[in-house]
This record gives C-alpha cells, structure tokens and sequence, in this order.
C-alpha cells in the first residue's frame, strides 16, 4: 500500500463522538468512522443507513461483510506497527455482516436447517476467504453463503493469529 492511499484511523473515536452529537443515533458517512479505538473496535450502531446504501449489494449467494480490525496498541500501551496491523487486516477471520443475497441460504438440500447468519451478526470464516476490495475508506469482503464457519457474540474473543 502506497504512503498516500494509507488512511488514518487515529482519529475515529474522535469522529464517532462528534458525529453522535451532530447526527442521529451517531451515524457515519464514512466506511472508516465506524472504527473505534475502544472495545469493540468496530461500533456497528455508526453504519448509517445512508452509508449502507452506498455499499454493494451482493447478488445471487453472496454476502457483503465488513472484517474486524484489531487495536492499534496493547493493554499495556505499547502501539502495535503498521506493518503487523496490515498483516492481521489482511488474515482476518471475522467479521460483521453488512447485507446478504437474495439467494443466500435459500438452497434447501444444501442449508436443511436454514440460515447460518443473518444481517447485523459477527460471523467467522476462513482466514483468507472471499474478494477484498476497498469502498469508502475501509475494506469489505465479499463472501459465499457456505464459507460462514460461526456465528459469534464478539469479535474480541476471537484471538488473531
């Protein structure tokens, strides 16, 4: 990633906070804002419905998550290098789920029990799953319905390797 395409996300907290005060129910416009430096580190009350409404809507199987990133420093206050920050971006395992298919889960012989996640759940899939690409400040993933491992009730007890 090129110097001037880093985006910094120093600042989030800050935005989320100011924005809270400004907007209704603290509702971002940008993909990056919804980031915060406190626990959880994603605050997924911030994904307003107009920024929702700007993501891609995945078609046919598919489903549109928005991966967790980690913290930025330890418990003990030592700051975490980009370098490794990148790494674990790039290996996460789990993520928020932003919008599914019209056609997900819908394969009776294939989900005889139903859906494995809906909208507005943590989920875990595999490490390197699903298209990447970057919108609005942040990075989503495109998945498949069946590459869903787990449902989760939070991503902070999911240790990162």
């Amino acid at each position: 990633m090129t110097e001037s395409a880093k985006v910094d996300l120093s600042a989030a907290s800050a935005a989320i906070a100011e924005m809270a005060a400004q907007g209704p129910q603290g509702e971002v416009s940008n993909l990056a804002d919804v980031y915060t430096n406190q626990r959880p580190r994603l605050n997924p009350e911030a994904i307003g419905a107009s920024l929702l409404d700007r993501m891609p809507v995945p078609t046919g199987w598919r489903i549109l998550i928005l991966p967790y990133r980690g913290k930025d420093k330890t418990a003990g206050g030592i700051f975490i290098p980009e370098e490794i920050q990148e790494k674990n971006k790039v290996s996460t395992q789990v993520g928020y789920v932003l919008k599914v298919g019209p056609l997900a889960y819908k394969d009776t012989s294939k989900f005889p029990d139903g859906p494995w996640c809906q909208e507005k759940q943590w989920v875990m899939f595999a490490r390197y799953a699903g298209s990447r690409f970057q919108i609005d400040g942040g990075e989503v993933r495109i998945l498949n319905d069946d590459e869903i491992l787990a449902t989760i009730l939070n991503p902070e007890d999911i240790h990162h390797f």
